[in-house]
């Protein structure tokens, strides 16, 4: 499945991991945040390009498991919210990449991939979670400019980043009136709030955005005025594959750990993986391992290939998304107490895992979407 240039790009984000991202990780976590930096040395090395038009300084759009392999190597980080904060811009530069104007391309994407500058999403509003048609934040054309007033909240990347493709209500009521619309962190009446204090995600970057009469120019509407919705659609397939790879990624490490734990720990005078409740534990866990990675890779290769599986793309997130709470959970217990210090990997990785069934769409919502699809 995957071939030689497949594995170059893993060694090379492994390479960039080992040396910029692992030895301070800890640290990052404690901090809350990561050094910005860190996204120039990513872009460097190119990283940040996976999936993208080489005319930006992209690897290329059509390489879904070139994607697959570099995000599995970035997990090794050990840390869900340092991934997810570097890779905002797989959710905020897709909709520019597909409908915005040569010009804001242009502007956008090649300095976000270089490392340069940073983009955010920003869908999500207070009240409003996985009600994307019922979002309130409004967007009024007066002549040349867009008046946008509203607010939004849980976003990635949300308290630095340089832009933000924003989802604002330009028409009527529901998903027909929704659009989206570039803002430039220095535009006047735009405004962040501090850094939202999480369960999990820690070295991520999340934020609530302010838009108090905020001007911002008409030609940075992205695509047609109150086709939004599409955009936003169109998106939640690439980022719930994501989430999938994420989730077993997670499980992978967390049982990768209990498993290493476990053969060096002594108990009643043996390895406390000689003992039959550990071992059986550990198969258990090693098995969800291998079903939710399979069934992710095989996924991905259909998207590959050209397929739209919507309905399978959920049901991974759903699956995967379980897998990483259960093993994560597992793991955990097979540490014991060493389990709930914070200076254990397999801590974070429990408190990382349980966003998974909530970001990107959740569990309920995904599993809506899959009764629709088998005609439910």
């Amino acid at each position: 499945m995957f071939n030689e240039t497949h594995q170059m790009a893993r060694r090379t984000t492994a390479a960039f991991i080992k040396q910029h991202v692992a030895p301070y990780i800890q640290e990052w976590e404690e901090a809350g945040s990561f050094p910005r930096e860190i996204y120039r040395l990513a872009g460097e090395a190119g990283v940040l390009g996976v999936g993208f038009n080489e005319k930006w300084g992209g690897s290329g759009e059509s390489d879904i498991l070139m994607k697959v392999a570099v995000s599995e190597e970035l997990m090794r980080s050990t840390s869900g919210g340092f991934v997810a904060s570097l890779g905002s811009l797989d959710i905020a530069l897709p909709p520019i990449a597909r409908w915005g104007s040569s010009i804001l391309q242009d502007k956008v994407i090649p300095p976000v991939l270089q490392g340069e500058k940073i983009a955010a999403l920003a869908i999500t509003e207070p009240g409003g979670g996985s009600d994307v048609a019922n979002l309130q934040t409004r967007a009024v054309l007066e002549g040349d400019a867009y008046r946008i007033n509203g607010s939004k909240t849980f976003i990635t990347s949300g308290h630095r980043a340089d832009f933000y493709t924003v989802a604002v209500r330009t028409g009527g009521e529901g998903h027909a009136g929704i659009s989206l619309i570039l803002v430039e962190r220095e535009r006047e009446g735009f405004s962040t709030g501090q850094p939202l204090k999480k369960m999990g995600w820690w070295a991520s970057d999340t934020a609530e955005l302010f838009f108090n009469d905020c001007l911002v120019p008409a030609e940075n509407l992205i695509g047609p005025e109150n086709s939004g919705f599409i955009a936003i659609m169109s998106n939640f397939l690439m980022e719930r594959l994501a989430l999938s790879i994420m989730g077993y990624m997670t499980a992978q490490i967390a049982y990768e750990q209990a498993l290493s734990y476990a053969r060096q720990r002594d108990a009643f005078g043996r390895k406390i993986a000689k003992f039959q409740v550990i071992k059986h534990r550990l198969v258990e866990m090693a098995t969800k391992v291998e079903i939710a990675r399979n069934y992710t890779l095989n996924i991905a290769q259909r998207i590959q290939n050209g397929d739209n599986p919507i309905k399978e793309v959920a049901m991974a997130k759903n699956f995967c998304s379980q897998a990483a709470q259960e093993v994560t959970d597992a793991a955990v217990q097979i540490h014991g107490g060493m389990g709930y210090m914070r200076e254990s990997v397999v801590e974070r990785l429990y408190r990382d895992a349980r966003i998974l069934s909530i970001g990107g769409g959740s569990t309920e919502i995904m599993n809506e979407i899959i009764a629709k699809q088998l005609g439910l």
